[in-house]
């Protein structure tokens, strides 16, 4: 595929994206778990890149609520499907990128189905469940999952299962932990597009080739402070073994 040179210029101007990372990109197919808070900016950023094919994954409809965050809806669209409105968007925002929308939610049933071809995972979530299985997908097919998460003022960032010796999302969190319901948890509305920017970053390096991605590592920030730090996460065995249990339980079509 001969990408647009034009549109992509100023990208691959950089030395370490070039030509060849942008051929990357343009080869690339990305499963998007989520279009909200986080999703709706992740899935712009990816488009607009020169990504070859994106897919999204959620069932939701936009809601009044969402649009103070959720800067990829208008307020023409509230009560619509999430996946068909960005879908237009985005193909609106960069034709070379394939939408396929799935207005689904993620779940054991169609994971592998929706995973199926992907280069990576990246977490539009808003829940541990569907994390710890975008995990497991993840580590059972030998695939990134670049995780995020929001709230309040803070927010993190970590790439797991880089590669055969890195950390899992259950080596960071070995149990489910118990969470509030979304619709209790407050947030300023450049958060997510802030976190969103990030795991945006990571999955372009990792799919271009370009640069050190947060493997072991999770960035946190304080947007109410401007306090920003990194972790080292350790892999464990343990979390890696429990992942490929539950990958092999999932169902097979």
């Amino acid at each position: 595929m001969e990408t647009n040179k034009q549109r992509y210029a100023r990208q691959t101007m950089l030395p370490e994206i070039g030509p060849e990372g942008q051929e990357k990109l343009a080869r690339s197919r990305v499963l998007l778990v989520g279009v909200g808070g986080l999703g709706s900016t992740i899935a712009q950023l990816l488009c607009a890149a020169g990504t070859g094919q994106l897919v999204l994954a959620d069932a939701d409809k936009v809601s009044e609520s969402n649009l103070q965050r959720q800067i990829l809806y208008r307020t023409s669209q509230i009560g619509l499907p999430k996946t068909e409105c960005a879908k237009k968007s985005l193909e609106d925002l960069n034709p070379d990128c394939e939408i396929i929308a799935s207005g689904q939610w993620f779940s054991p049933q169609n994971a592998l189905a929706l995973a199926q071809g992907c280069h990576l995972i990246v977490d539009g979530s808003d829940n541990a469940r569907t994390r710890y299985l975008m995990n497991d997908v993840a580590v059972g097919l030998g695939i990134p999952y670049v995780y995020g998460s929001i709230q309040d003022f803070s927010g993190q960032v970590a790439v797991f299962n880089a590669s055969e010796t890195s950390p899992t999302y259950r080596c960071l969190f070995p149990e489910p932990e118990p969470m509030p319901e979304p619709e209790t948890r407050g947030v300023i509305g450049p958060l997510p597009a802030f976190i969103a920017s990030i795991q945006a970053n990571e999955c372009i390096k990792l799919l271009s080739g370009a640069g050190k991605p947060l493997d072991h590592r999770l960035f946190t920030c304080n947007l109410l402070t401007m306090e920003t730090a990194c972790f080292q996460i350790p892999a464990t065995d343990s979390g890696r073994e429990t992942s490929l249990e539950n990958f092999r339980k999932l169902p097979r079509s």
